[in-house]
């Protein structure tokens, strides 16, 4: 298969991926069919999936279908199946912005994918907690509808609920090490950097959909799913820096979003970097200015 051909695949899969969501909508509304009352709330989700999870490039999601494919044989790439695995990228998909719904009520952050946050939308504030456990409650429902009788489920059920719990206890690595009110330079070591990319990236962005995949195909050896887990975590760590990178010194305009890791004393990779090789003189001017909200501080 040449350049142009694989080409004219991915776009193919990038189409059914998308065009699935539609299917996927219908499926969580269903539940207004027979309960009327809750008709509100479930016009209230059908906002909360199109303007949250539609807009993104869908990576993590098309990783489940992509990778699928490459492993399982050929009997079990059946038309049932393609639908299994649709509905499971978008339940990465869901995994992804459910963490990303809290995370910027979390950061304060103003903007994502293009568009001001969720929690940001007038008359909108805080009840984006609720709207993010939404979210998150969507993927379990999906899972049991279409998956239940499946011989991979538990092991999908205990993946989602695995990397849902590393990711919280990243989170709360993430928040500890940067209490607010308090600026303490040393606990932005390498090595609380690695660990909390670990969990914070690495599990749910590269794990996470691959090793879903492979639970799919039939790929359930603790052997195999260590040596892939192994591999995608060093390449999480790559993407993790990148996009620490990008926050500073990214056009807003091509990433989406408005970096804010300064003010919001971010252990990242930039200051690590920095503070490894600062002067006692330079380590005091960051001291002063790092999480502060002034643009001439940031700069």
């Amino acid at each position: 298969m040449n350049g142009d051909q694989k080409s004219d695949v991915c776009a193919q899969e990038k189409q059914d991926f998308i065009q699935h969501f539609s299917q996927i909508i219908r499926v969580l509304s269903e539940d207004e069919m027979g309960h009327p009352e809750t008709g509100d709330a479930i016009t209230q989700l059908k906002e909360v999936l199109e303007y949250n999870v539609i807009g993104g490039k869908y990576h993590w999601g098309l990783m489940v279908l992509v990778v699928f494919w490459e492993l399982a044989e050929p009997k079990k790439q059946d038309a049932d199946s393609l639908q299994r695995a649709l509905t499971v990228g978008w339940c990465v998909e869901l995994q992804q912005v459910f963490f990303l719904v809290a995370d910027d009520i979390m950061d304060s952050s103003l903007t994502h994918r293009g568009k001001i946050c969720w929690y940001q939308k007038p008359g909108m504030g805080l009840d984006a907690i609720n709207d993010a456990i939404l979210l998150e409650a969507c993927i379990y429902h999906l899972l049991k509808l279409y998956c239940r009788d499946q011989p991979y489920y538990l092991n999908l059920i205990e993946l989602f609920l695995q990397i849902s719990y590393q990711t919280e206890i990243e989170q709360t690595l993430d928040l500890i090490t940067v209490p607010q009110g308090n600026m303490d330079l040393g606990r932005f070591t390498e090595k609380r950097y690695k660990s909390i990319v670990k969990y914070k990236m690495d599990f749910y962005s590269f794990y996470l959909p691959v090793a879903a995949a492979m639970y799919m195909a039939g790929i359930d050896g603790e052997k195999e799913h260590a040596n892939a887990k192994k591999i995608l975590l060093e390449m999480g760590e790559f993407f993790q820096i990148q996009d620490d990178y990008l926050d500073l010194f990214g056009d807003p305009s091509v990433t989406g979003k408005v970096g804010t890791d300064i003010q919001d004393n971010k252990c990242s990779w930039l200051v690590v970097q920095c503070l490894q090789r600062f002067t006692l003189e330079q380590c005091q001017i960051q001291k002063e200015n790092y999480r502060q909200k002034e643009a001439e501080k940031v700069a």
